[in-house]
């Protein structure tokens, strides 16, 4: 709720458009050095709600606020590139990165590295609720609702149609659902998959669907035994039949998954690397390379991985037994799954909302010295292209790295990866919209000021 609303009251230097792509927002421009270790922000000339013009202070102390020592702000990790940050007058910001990175401009669009203004002594006034956006912050009761009134003099002219906006904190997936057919709100996320259907059947109420970044590994833990052999690790990935796990845990929301993290949706998505498909005989071929008749394993899941882990491994169970791969299933308690059995066990399910580029995703899990890297796997191809591909701007070098990086996962990486998911949110006849960005739920949590009220 609060980075929804937030993201109405507030911008951020760059946005996500609807194709995927960065584009100004509280910049007007930005530019990078030749190695993509300088890059140069032109703020536009706009005012906060309180009448404050915006300078690059208030960018400064914003981005800080998330890098300080003691900060618990979730966006520290991802801002220790940041070497320096300095003003080049009122109206400019550099950022000087510890290496070259040519996504920086996405780092900016961020969901936490929205502007606020600086409080004089160099922080951050955050505690104010002013911010840029189109609407300013009236009422905030946390976990509770948020209540957002329309600004007459935002500086997109078309962009934040609704005069008030309330937004609730509805947890419940089934009572959130309710709320949008019996009228009480006129905009859900995350509609479960498995009610979908029932929402579609209901008059005057649409669906908003998109394939997002989420996706739901199996992860085989390459520093232990059976998984040290890339063979067995290639058995277990055509075991898996992927179209029905797509077909019966997601109900068809969704997509097939090729063993690397990087969505059919992004920019560098690899379309043309093969389709992995099940194929019992070639896991059988596998297990002969690796000197077994046949494997003895034990996957540990939950529904505290994601809802429908359990039933996924049930299926990954049934479609590997005719592989000769005999599969203990070790359903484990929803509390403490994420604490005691990922990245401890040697196999088990997971779950990963994705990252908007694939340095991101791809730094965050799979490099050498990544902080998640739950797999263990190490390879020295595969980390040298994520360096080189890091500080290259040409972005047609850029797609052949980044295939040859999703084609390592693939082929030698530790990570089953059988589907990615959709984003589901609901609407009713009273709200419209254009295209939808697919980097978060409801318009990249954009919806408050692109969608807009119909005449209905």
């Amino acid at each position: 709720m609060v980075a929804l609303g937030m993201l109405a009251v507030c911008n951020t230097l760059l946005e996500i458009d609807a194709a995927g792509v960065a584009q100004p927002e509280l910049a007007e421009s930005y530019e990078a050095s030749d190695d993509a270790a300088t890059w140069t922000f032109r703020l536009r000339k706009t005012n906060f709600s309180n009448g404050k013009q915006v300078t690059a202070k208030d960018v400064i102390a914003s981005f800080n606020h998330h890098r300080g020592e003691d900060t618990k702000s979730g966006a520290k990790e991802l801002l220790k590139q940041v070497k320096e940050i300095r003003a080049d007058g009122d109206n400019v910001v550099v950022f000087e990165l510890t290496s070259g990175n040519a996504d920086f401009p996405y780092v900016t669009a961020d969901y936490h590295m929205w502007i606020m203004p600086e409080n004089g002594e160099g922080g951050l006034d955050w505690q104010s609720g002013v911010g840029t956006g189109g609407y300013t912050l009236e009422e905030f009761e946390p976990g509770v609702r948020m209540r957002l009134k329309r600004r007459d003099d935002y500086f997109k002219s078309d962009r934040a149609w609704f005069d008030e906006v309330t937004i609730l904190t509805i947890n419940d997936p089934t009572a959130r659902q309710n709320a949008l057919v019996t009228g009480e709100v006129d905009i859900i996320n995350a509609v479960p998959t498995k009610t979908v259907h029932m929402l579609k059947r209901r008059p005057n109420v649409h669906t908003v669907e998109v394939t997002g970044t989420s996706h739901f590994p199996i992860a085989m833990q390459c520093s232990k035994a059976p998984f040290e052999d890339v063979n067995v690790r290639l058995a277990l990935k055509h075991a898996v039949n992927r179209q029905e796990m797509l077909d019966k845990v997601l109900r068809g929301h969704g997509s097939l998954g090729n063993d690397h993290p990087i969505a059919p949706s992004q920019r560098f998505h690899a379309a043309d690397l093969e389709q992995r498909t099940y194929d019992p005989d070639k896991a059988k071929f596998h297990l002969k390379k690796a000197g077994l008749d046949s494997l003895d394993v034990t996957l540990a899941t939950s529904d505290g991985a994601y809802s429908g882990a359990v039933d996924a491994a049930v299926l990954f169970q049934q479609s590997a037994s005719k592989a000769g791969i005999n599969l203990e299933v070790n359903s484990r308690p929803a509390d403490g799954y994420w604490s005691n059995v990922w990245m401890k066990e040697p196999f088990f399910m997971g779950y990963w909302n994705g990252r908007p580029t694939a340095d991101w995703m791809f730094s965050l899990v799979y490099g050498a010295g990544a902080a998640w890297n739950e797999t263990k796997w190490q390879n020295d191809e595969f980390n040298t292209l994520l360096i080189q591909a890091r500080t290259e701007l040409d972005e047609n070098r850029r797609a052949e790295m980044y295939a040859d990086m999703q084609r390592l996962c693939r082929d030698d990486g530790g990570a089953i990866i059988p589907m990615f998911g959709n984003y589901i949110d609901g609407r009713n006849d009273r709200v419209a919209h254009g295209e939808v960005a697919a980097n978060r739920y409801l318009d990249g949590w954009k919806a408050i000021e692109r969608w807009w009220l119909t005449d209905v």
